[in-house]
């Protein structure tokens, strides 16, 4: 099942992102401008601050009416209240509220902070950048299209940064997943003693977006898509979404 090597390959060059913007003919282009020819069973990773801004998820600060929740947790958390507004909408609960942090539950059932709502590196000072309204359903229509232009069938993942748990320092993330099993279930396989494994499932999705995370960089590296190759066809067989690697509400030990 494991491959004998995965290679990550930065696609690089690539311009300021647009909303309507094409992506697929901007990753194209980047692809022959890095030498890099797609094959059959390479993984693309993409930023989801690429989708969102192709999506047109930009939201005018000054535009939003703000609520008196928004203003009674503003003040706890002592953020913008229009950016708290935000978060709220987008959210359907929220986890923390402390001076600094403002954690909430998103509405695609991410626990995160900010429900991902970021202005770095979005033009203006007043303007949010939301998440995609449905990042695996943006993942298959980009490797649809792909397969549409290229000839080429490749798995896509959509990687946001995310805080971890009782775990300092950000990590990419997989929310969006079209094309591989984002989870893959090893439960009744059996280790090396011959004993079934009972709970253990593979992250893939994860695992895949922090390492192209590395390639990616941060800040100002200005790396939005990452091409992984070598990945193992176990992996590839069958297509689950991201929405799969979020644990369920009622499975939530710390409520």
């Amino acid at each position: 099942m494991n491959a004998a090597s995965l290679e990550f390959i930065p696609v690089q060059g690539m311009p300021e992102f647009l909303a309507g913007d094409d992506l697929v003919e901007h990753l194209i282009n980047g692809l022959c401008a890095n030498t890099t020819t797609l094959s059959n069973g390479d993984v693309l990773v993409i930023a989801q601050k690429i989708v969102s801004k192709i999506e047109g998820r930009f939201i005018n600060l000054n535009a939003v009416n703000i609520s008196t929740k928004a203003l009674e947790l503003a003040a706890q958390c002592q953020k913008d209240p229009r950016l708290v507004e935000l978060i709220l909408q987008e959210s359907t609960d929220v986890v923390r509220c402390v001076p600094g942090v403002l954690i909430v539950r998103h509405k695609l059932g991410l626990v995160m902070a900010n429900a991902g709502i970021d202005q770095s590196n979005v033009p203006g000072d007043d303007i949010a950048l939301l998440l995609p309204q449905n990042p695996d359903a943006s993942a298959q229509h980009l490797a649809e299209a792909m397969q549409q232009r290229l000839g080429v069938s490749v798995a896509v993942l959509i990687s946001d940064s995310f805080g971890r748990p009782f775990r300092n320092g950000v990590c990419g993330t997989c929310i969006g997943c079209f094309g591989l099993s984002s989870l893959y279930d090893l439960r009744g396989h059996v280790d090396r003693e011959e004993r079934p494994l009972a709970v253990t499932q593979l992250a893939i999705g994860d695992q895949l977006c922090a390492t192209a995370n590395l390639v990616c960089g941060e800040s100002n590296a200005g790396i939005p898509a990452v091409v992984v190759r070598g990945l193992a066809d176990d992996y590839l067989k069958q297509s689950l979404p991201a929405s799969h690697l979020v644990r369920p509400v009622q499975e939530d030990l710390f409520q």
